[in-house]
Protein backbone atom coordinates (compact mmCIF):
# COMPACT_ATOMS: atom_id res chain seq x y z
CA UNK A 1 0.00 0.00 0.00
CA UNK A 2 2.81 2.41 0.92
CA UNK A 3 6.03 2.63 -1.69
CA UNK A 4 9.32 4.42 -0.07
CA UNK A 5 11.46 5.74 -2.58
CA UNK A 6 14.55 8.16 -2.03
CA UNK A 7 13.22 9.39 1.10
CA UNK A 8 9.67 10.18 -0.04
CA UNK A 9 6.63 8.09 0.17
CA UNK A 10 3.45 7.65 -2.24
CA UNK A 11 0.19 6.10 -0.94
CA UNK A 12 -3.32 5.92 -2.32
CA UNK A 13 -5.94 7.92 -1.26
CA UNK A 14 -10.04 7.54 -1.39
CA UNK A 15 -11.09 11.72 -0.69
CA UNK A 16 -14.82 11.92 0.99
CA UNK A 17 -15.82 15.56 -0.02
CA UNK A 18 -18.38 17.46 2.05
CA UNK A 19 -17.91 15.72 5.11
CA UNK A 20 -18.49 16.72 8.99
CA UNK A 21 -14.44 17.25 9.33
CA UNK A 22 -11.04 16.60 8.30
CA UNK A 23 -9.82 13.15 9.34
CA UNK A 24 -8.16 9.89 8.24
CA UNK A 25 -11.08 7.37 8.31
CA UNK A 26 -9.50 3.91 7.79
CA UNK A 27 -8.30 1.91 5.39
CA UNK A 28 -10.57 1.74 1.90
CA UNK A 29 -9.76 -1.43 -0.18
CA UNK A 30 -5.77 -0.73 -1.52
CA UNK A 31 -6.20 2.91 -0.18
CA UNK A 32 -6.23 5.03 2.97
CA UNK A 33 -9.58 7.46 3.11
CA UNK A 34 -9.61 10.94 4.15
CA UNK A 35 -12.72 12.98 5.08
CA UNK A 36 -12.50 16.62 3.80
CA UNK A 37 -14.73 18.89 4.98
CA UNK A 38 -14.75 21.07 1.32
CA UNK A 39 -16.91 20.32 -1.41
CA UNK A 40 -15.62 18.80 -4.55
CA UNK A 41 -16.19 22.31 -6.22
CA UNK A 42 -13.29 24.12 -8.27
CA UNK A 43 -10.31 22.08 -6.40
CA UNK A 44 -11.88 23.27 -3.11
CA UNK A 45 -11.21 20.02 -1.53
CA UNK A 46 -7.76 19.17 -2.91
CA UNK A 47 -7.11 22.52 -1.54
CA UNK A 48 -8.75 21.32 2.11
CA UNK A 49 -6.72 17.67 1.34
CA UNK A 50 -3.45 19.35 1.04
CA UNK A 51 -3.84 21.45 4.06
CA UNK A 52 -5.00 18.84 6.27
CA UNK A 53 -2.19 16.45 5.18
CA UNK A 54 0.53 19.60 6.04
CA UNK A 55 -1.05 19.87 8.62
CA UNK A 56 -1.05 16.28 9.80
CA UNK A 57 2.06 15.19 8.78
CA UNK A 58 4.15 18.21 9.58
CA UNK A 59 5.31 18.77 6.34
CA UNK A 60 5.29 21.89 4.12
CA UNK A 61 2.51 22.40 1.49
CA UNK A 62 4.47 22.75 -1.17
CA UNK A 63 6.39 19.33 -0.42
CA UNK A 64 3.18 17.48 -0.79
CA UNK A 65 2.40 16.24 -4.47
CA UNK A 66 -0.81 15.21 -5.83
CA UNK A 67 -1.86 13.12 -8.55
CA UNK A 68 -5.82 12.84 -9.28
CA UNK A 69 -6.90 16.09 -9.04
CA UNK A 70 -10.39 15.36 -11.07
CA UNK A 71 -10.80 11.89 -9.02
CA UNK A 72 -11.82 10.19 -5.71
CA UNK A 73 -8.93 8.15 -5.63
CA UNK A 74 -5.48 10.01 -5.64
CA UNK A 75 -2.00 9.29 -5.17
CA UNK A 76 -0.09 11.57 -2.70
CA UNK A 77 3.49 12.08 -2.03
CA UNK A 78 5.02 13.62 0.97
CA UNK A 79 8.51 13.30 2.80
CA UNK A 80 9.62 10.59 4.86
CA UNK A 81 9.45 11.72 8.62
CA UNK A 82 8.78 10.15 12.08
CA UNK A 83 5.17 11.44 11.69
CA UNK A 84 4.94 9.66 8.44
CA UNK A 85 6.69 6.69 9.57
CA UNK A 86 4.14 6.30 12.67
CA UNK A 87 0.89 6.56 9.94
CA UNK A 88 2.52 3.63 7.49
CA UNK A 89 3.24 1.48 10.59
CA UNK A 90 -0.49 2.32 11.89
CA UNK A 91 -1.95 1.23 8.76
CA UNK A 92 0.27 -1.04 7.25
Amino acid sequence: MFNIKDNLVTFKIKAQPNSSKNKIAGIYGDAIKINIKAPAVEGAANKELIKFLSKEFKVSKSDILLKGETSKQKFITLPLNDRVQEFIKEYS
